[in-house]
């Protein structure tokens, strides 16, 4: 019956008709936007209003300058940067590590999977990269928590699979925190981290698919036996 009126913000309207453009690729990656003064002219506005404007678009990861750019071009959203909205999102809703590990346990085998038959030889030698760095300080918790975290968006990475890498990173993010809590009270946790990554990488090498999916379903499964070892009840851990 009624139409909604309009008062959105000159700036927001700005920040709006960029990203319809990109979402239309009309904007291409690598393009490169007017001027501040220019796209002021065309859109019948102030400097100030344009520059607010695309300020909401660089905080979204859409445009971006160069090191030595004084004009904004079009950019890709880095997985970070979604991810950081999705994980608050999820934390604020009260997402359990339970929650967590019960979608790792869906993605991570199938990762490990696509992994084995899709991964280039450089992104295999990041993947034992980082399990080696892993290695040399597996006695440190926080690098114990990191290299797993790593080892997981590597291998989404490696799977060539966009969906995959970008529904990764959320669940890392939420992941680190608990992750500290169960390293902290479970001496042998490094050594079970590091022993389940230095498996998978070589069945990887070796494209063993199947098996590598087996053998990452192991390496989730053990997760949750670390945290009964360490006397925490998944449950019970509410993240953010």
């Amino acid at each position: 019956m009624f139409t909604k009126i309009d008062n959105e913000p000159a700036y927001r309207k700005v920040s709006s008709l960029i990203e319809q453009q990109i979402m239309e690729r009309i904007l291409q990656p690598g393009d490169t936007l007017p001027s501040e003064t220019a796209m002021a002219e065309q859109f019948g506005l102030n400097r100030s209003t344009v520059r607010e404007g695309l300020r909401e678009l660089e905080i979204a990861g859409l445009i971006g300058r160069g090191p030595k750019g004084k004009r904004f071009h079009i950019i890709r959203p880095k997985a970070a940067q979604i991810a950081t909205g999705t994980s608050r999102a999820m934390a604020l809703n009260d997402v359990r590590f339970q929650d967590v590990w019960e979608a790792m346990m869906a993605l991570e085998p199938f990762a490990a999977e696509l992994a084995a038959d899709r991964a280039s030889e450089a992104q295999l030698a990041d993947l034992q990269q980082s399990v080696t760095e892993l290695r040399d300080n597996v006695e440190n918790q926080d690098a114990i928590v990191e290299g797993a975290v790593r080892f997981f968006r590597l291998l989404a990475d490696a799977t060539g699979n966009q969906v995959i890498a970008l529904s990764q990173e959320p669940l890392c993010q939420l992941l680190r925190p608990s992750l500290h809590q169960m390293t902290d009270k479970l001496d042998q946790a490094g050594e079970r981290i590091l022993a389940a990554q230095e498996n998978i990488v070589a069945l990887l090498k070796a494209r063993k698919a199947h098996d590598a999916k087996e053998w990452m379903v192991r390496h989730i499964m053990d997760y949750q036996r670390g945290y009964v070892l360490a006397g925490i009840e998944m449950e019970d851990i509410v993240l953010g």
